[in-house]
Protein backbone atom coordinates (compact mmCIF):
# COMPACT_ATOMS: atom_id res chain seq x y z
CA UNK A 1 0.00 0.00 0.00
CA UNK A 2 2.69 2.54 0.42
CA UNK A 3 3.35 2.63 -3.11
CA UNK A 4 -0.06 4.29 -4.07
CA UNK A 5 0.26 6.63 -1.23
CA UNK A 6 3.85 7.32 -2.99
CA UNK A 7 1.83 7.59 -6.33
CA UNK A 8 -0.62 9.96 -5.49
CA UNK A 9 1.95 12.08 -3.95
CA UNK A 10 3.69 12.72 -6.94
CA UNK A 11 0.89 12.53 -9.25
CA UNK A 12 -1.83 15.04 -7.54
CA UNK A 13 0.87 18.17 -8.08
CA UNK A 14 1.52 17.03 -11.93
CA UNK A 15 -1.95 17.25 -12.64
CA UNK A 16 -3.05 20.49 -10.27
CA UNK A 17 -0.04 22.10 -12.27
CA UNK A 18 -1.66 20.37 -15.73
CA UNK A 19 -4.97 21.87 -15.20
CA UNK A 20 -3.51 25.79 -14.50
CA UNK A 21 -0.73 25.07 -17.26
CA UNK A 22 -2.28 23.95 -20.45
CA UNK A 23 -5.29 27.17 -20.47
CA UNK A 24 -2.17 29.26 -20.10
CA UNK A 25 -0.06 27.88 -22.91
CA UNK A 26 -2.97 27.62 -25.04
CA UNK A 27 -3.97 31.39 -24.55
CA UNK A 28 -0.46 32.52 -25.06
CA UNK A 29 -0.24 30.66 -28.13
CA UNK A 30 -3.38 31.99 -28.79
CA UNK A 31 -2.50 35.60 -28.55
CA UNK A 32 0.54 34.90 -30.40
CA UNK A 33 -1.62 33.29 -33.43
CA UNK A 34 -3.58 36.41 -33.38
CA UNK A 35 -1.26 39.10 -33.52
CA UNK A 36 0.47 37.50 -36.11
CA UNK A 37 -2.16 37.58 -37.98
CA UNK A 38 -2.93 41.43 -37.56
CA UNK A 39 0.44 42.19 -38.31
CA UNK A 40 0.52 39.81 -42.08
CA UNK A 41 -2.80 42.07 -42.73
CA UNK A 42 -1.32 45.54 -41.67
CA UNK A 43 1.56 44.52 -43.49
CA UNK A 44 -0.54 43.24 -46.72
CA UNK A 45 -2.50 46.91 -46.52
CA UNK A 46 0.54 48.91 -46.30
CA UNK A 47 2.28 47.33 -49.23
CA UNK A 48 -1.17 47.57 -51.11
CA UNK A 49 -1.24 51.46 -50.37
CA UNK A 50 2.30 51.83 -50.93
CA UNK A 51 2.13 49.88 -54.43
CA UNK A 52 -0.73 52.46 -55.87
CA UNK A 53 1.15 55.38 -54.15
CA UNK A 54 3.82 54.33 -56.73
CA UNK A 55 1.36 53.88 -59.65
CA UNK A 56 -0.34 57.31 -58.77
CA UNK A 57 3.19 58.58 -58.99
CA UNK A 58 4.59 56.90 -62.34
CA UNK A 59 1.53 57.45 -63.85
CA UNK A 60 1.95 61.49 -63.55
CA UNK A 61 5.58 61.42 -63.95
CA UNK A 62 5.30 60.84 -67.74
CA UNK A 63 6.08 64.13 -69.95
CA UNK A 64 2.60 63.63 -71.88
CA UNK A 65 0.31 63.95 -68.53
CA UNK A 66 -0.07 67.69 -67.97
CA UNK A 67 -0.57 69.90 -65.09
CA UNK A 68 -3.32 68.66 -62.69
CA UNK A 69 -4.99 67.00 -59.92
CA UNK A 70 -5.59 62.95 -59.49
CA UNK A 71 -7.65 61.22 -56.65
CA UNK A 72 -7.50 57.69 -56.08
CA UNK A 73 -10.21 56.33 -53.78
CA UNK A 74 -8.44 53.90 -51.66
CA UNK A 75 -9.51 50.15 -51.97
CA UNK A 76 -8.00 48.94 -48.84
CA UNK A 77 -10.57 47.45 -46.13
CA UNK A 78 -11.49 49.89 -43.98
CA UNK A 79 -11.07 47.89 -40.43
CA UNK A 80 -8.59 44.92 -40.27
CA UNK A 81 -10.39 42.49 -37.27
CA UNK A 82 -12.70 45.03 -36.49
CA UNK A 83 -10.34 47.93 -35.50
CA UNK A 84 -9.66 51.13 -37.87
CA UNK A 85 -5.90 52.04 -38.63
CA UNK A 86 -4.49 55.35 -39.31
CA UNK A 87 -1.21 55.77 -41.70
CA UNK A 88 1.03 58.41 -42.00
CA UNK A 89 3.83 58.62 -44.02
CA UNK A 90 7.49 60.89 -44.54
CA UNK A 91 9.45 60.98 -47.43
CA UNK A 92 13.45 60.91 -47.17
CA UNK A 93 16.32 61.87 -50.23
CA UNK A 94 18.58 58.82 -51.13
CA UNK A 95 21.67 59.78 -52.85
CA UNK A 96 23.74 57.76 -54.63
CA UNK A 97 26.31 57.96 -57.66
CA UNK A 98 24.19 57.74 -60.38
CA UNK A 99 20.65 58.69 -59.14
CA UNK A 100 18.93 60.66 -56.64
CA UNK A 101 15.49 59.00 -55.84
CA UNK A 102 13.17 59.76 -53.34
CA UNK A 103 11.65 57.28 -50.83
CA UNK A 104 8.64 57.21 -48.88
CA UNK A 105 7.90 55.38 -45.68
CA UNK A 106 4.82 54.91 -44.92
CA UNK A 107 3.95 53.21 -41.24
CA UNK A 108 0.43 52.20 -40.04
CA UNK A 109 -0.82 52.01 -36.67
CA UNK A 110 -3.93 49.58 -35.69
CA UNK A 111 -6.17 51.12 -33.24
CA UNK A 112 -6.26 50.35 -29.69
CA UNK A 113 -4.27 46.91 -30.84
CA UNK A 114 -0.88 49.03 -31.17
CA UNK A 115 0.14 46.90 -33.85
CA UNK A 116 2.57 48.82 -36.48
CA UNK A 117 4.09 48.27 -39.82
CA UNK A 118 6.03 50.38 -42.19
CA UNK A 119 6.67 49.74 -45.66
CA UNK A 120 9.17 51.98 -48.28
CA UNK A 121 7.84 52.96 -51.76
CA UNK A 122 10.83 54.27 -54.37
CA UNK A 123 10.01 57.18 -55.94
CA UNK A 124 11.62 59.60 -58.44
CA UNK A 125 13.19 62.63 -57.59
CA UNK A 126 10.16 65.40 -58.30
CA UNK A 127 8.53 64.37 -55.77
CA UNK A 128 6.99 66.20 -52.95
CA UNK A 129 4.92 64.96 -49.68
CA UNK A 130 2.24 66.73 -47.98
CA UNK A 131 1.58 65.99 -44.26
CA UNK A 132 -1.19 64.01 -43.85
CA UNK A 133 -2.92 61.22 -42.30
CA UNK A 134 -4.90 58.12 -43.81
CA UNK A 135 -7.79 57.56 -41.80
CA UNK A 136 -9.22 53.99 -42.93
CA UNK A 137 -12.63 54.27 -41.54
CA UNK A 138 -13.23 57.48 -43.64
CA UNK A 139 -15.84 57.29 -46.51
CA UNK A 140 -13.55 60.08 -48.11
CA UNK A 141 -10.12 57.73 -47.31
CA UNK A 142 -8.10 58.52 -50.49
CA UNK A 143 -5.06 59.29 -52.23
CA UNK A 144 -4.25 62.56 -53.71
CA UNK A 145 -1.91 63.61 -56.14
CA UNK A 146 -1.02 66.88 -58.03
CA UNK A 147 1.50 67.34 -60.90
CA UNK A 148 2.32 71.23 -60.90
CA UNK A 149 4.01 72.89 -63.62
CA UNK A 150 7.11 72.84 -63.24
CA UNK A 151 6.88 69.09 -63.19
CA UNK A 152 6.75 68.20 -59.44
CA UNK A 153 4.56 65.64 -58.35
CA UNK A 154 2.40 66.25 -54.85
CA UNK A 155 1.52 63.23 -52.65
CA UNK A 156 -0.99 63.43 -49.84
CA UNK A 157 -3.11 61.23 -47.86
CA UNK A 158 -6.45 62.50 -48.85
CA UNK A 159 -9.64 62.00 -45.91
Amino acid sequence: MPHVTIEYVIMVPVLIMQIFLFPLTASWLMNIWVDSRRTLALQETASHLGSTIQQIYFSLNHETISAGTATQKSNVPPFIENYPYNGTATLRTVSDFSNSSKILQITLRLGTVGTTVTTSVVLGQNVLWNESTFVSNSTNACIRAEKLTDGNISLSFGG
